[in-house]
């Protein structure tokens, strides 16, 4: 895993010298529209799938790079990401991703990668939550391959606790208030309760709940998520979950944070004035949280690449724009 790490952050900035905003200004100028309209609609027919594709940036981007290696099927000879321990019955919409992908293909044939498109989508699931819109750097390429080991090796588990994620970040050149922020995206969403019944009845191995629980929201949590109860069983992340603001940091001082890796940010010394900080101000939360995307979107492998057809197989011939990068 370190060995992985290494090379991943050896090789996390080679490509992103050639990303830049209206990559697709010539080529296909309706492309950033055409995301937004179809991520609009599917919000309108499933308001969670905000949520949802905002997450595919982070489990895309932190392994090998933000190349849509997450968007890959399994075949007979390669173990995708989908199945991973961080994705298996946790990341949806990868219809929404197919949808825009066919409405861009109408347009403009084997023009705008996947992976864009998912940065793209997640940007937009943001603005239309009602959160921040920024610009976007694109150019990227699809991958050819995935992994899920390395999907197993990266991710995160929901168990985290603040200083396991601060070093996991730092190995991506992210800091720690990009770490707080980024975890702001758990503004919007659900998480299962098979991630957080540990914390309730027995967390650190001690057979007791989480003392950092807030005993009301603990009651809460109780009655949603029983002892040996359906661990599918989802609860917001925040109080606020379909509107994108600083609820969550709020809810993180008052001790009603749903996932460890969530509160743990308030209870850790070194991050808890940014959590502070960002409970008070929501305009410096926005500003924080576009800044980390931004840099996590520029997290790149350096491998060859090409412009999928359909997000979920890699193309059937060789495609012209399959390339090295330097």
């Amino acid at each position: 895993m370190c060995l992985l790490l290494l090379y991943l952050l050896s090789t996390a900035m080679a490509s992103a010298a050639h990303l830049l905003p209206g990559f697709y200004s010539k080529t296909c100028p309706q492309a950033e529209f055409i995301v937004r309209d179809v991520m609009s609609k599917s919000m309108v027919r499933e308001p969670r799938s905000a949520a949802s594709v905002m997450r595919l940036q982070f489990h895309d981007c932190f392994v090998n790079g933000c190349d849509a290696s997450l968007l890959l099927d399994d075949t007979p000879t390669m173990l995708g990401e989908k199945l991973s321990l961080s994705n298996i019955n946790s990341l949806r919409s990868y219809e929404v991703i197919d949808e825009i992908k066919e409405a861009l293909e109408k347009v403009c044939p084997e023009v705008v990668s996947c992976a864009d498109i998912i940065i793209m989508a997640s940007r937009d699931a943001v603005a239309l939550s009602g959160g921040p819109n920024w610009k976007v750097k694109l150019g990227r390429k699809d991958s050819l391959t995935a992994s899920q080991e390395d999907s197993n090796n990266i991710m995160p588990s929901p168990r985290a606790n603040a200083s396991a994620l601060i070093d996991l970040f730092s190995k991506f050149n992210l800091s720690v208030e990009d770490l707080v922020a980024l975890s702001g995206s758990h503004s919007i969403g659900k998480g299962r309760c098979f991630s957080i019944v540990f914390r309730l009845y027995n967390q650190s191995g001690t057979g007791r709940p989480d003392p950092a629980i807030e005993p009301k929201y603990r009651e809460k949590l109780d009655k949603l998520c029983p002892l040996k109860g359906d661990g599918n069983v989802t609860g917001d992340l925040d109080a606020t979950p379909q509107m994108f603001d600083n609820q969550y940091f709020k809810d993180l001082v008052s001790g009603r944070g749903f996932l460890n890796s969530d509160e743990t940010l308030f209870t850790y010394g070194g991050t808890r004035s940014l959590v502070k900080k960002f409970s008070k101000d929501q305009s410096s939360f926005f500003k924080a949280f576009v800044e980390g995307m931004i840099k996590m979107g520029d997290l790149q492998s350096g491998r060859r690449g090409e412009i999928r057809r359909n997000c979920r197989v890699v193309n059937s011939r060789p495609a012209m724009d399959v390339f090295s990068e330097s």
